[in-house]
């Protein structure tokens, strides 16, 4: 059996999350929209307190920020694209492109970094960090989110 395989066999037998009820937007238009970027490759300051084994926080990135880190603690991550470019996992420079070209509304004032080890069931992201995270793009205006799964 594959890797891929594998894998599915494995997610097919976790338990799903049931929810109350199922939130539903109709989305504007995406040339209105303000975009801001999620991503889970653990990004941050030099300065900023960083990414353990097993954090479930997040940290806030500021539109005009562009000198980061890769908080990846594994010594297995390949850091290649991203050293290359900080857009293979940031698409930062690609939001501000759309948005000159009239694409998108905006690109929003902030933007999230989650880190992408996390436990099977990602609780305190899902029930936590992820919509306190949620909340503060909210507040800021955030229309739509472009994830970038690292």
């Amino acid at each position: 059996m594959g890797a891929d395989a594998q894998m599915r066999e494995y997610a097919g037998g976790l338990a799903v999350p049931e929810f109350d009820g199922t939130p539903w937007t109709v989305p504007g238009a995406l040339a209105d929209a303000t975009v801001a970027i999620v991503t889970t490759a653990a990004l941050h300051r030099a300065g900023d307190e960083k990414y353990g084994a097993t954090d479930t926080g997040y940290r806030v990135l500021e539109r005009a920020e562009r000198n980061l880190v890769l908080g990846h603690w594994s010594p297995n991550f390949d850091r290649a694209g991203f050293v290359a470019d900080l857009d293979v996992v940031y698409p930062i420079d690609r939001l501000e492109e759309l948005a000159a070209a009239g694409t998108i509304g905006a690109v929003a004032r902030r933007h999230i970094a989650f880190a992408g080890n996390q436990d099977d069931t990602v609780s305190t992201v899902r029930l936590d960090s992820g919509p306190s995270a949620a909340r503060l793009l909210r507040d800021d205006g955030v229309d739509v989110v472009l994830l970038t799964p690292v």
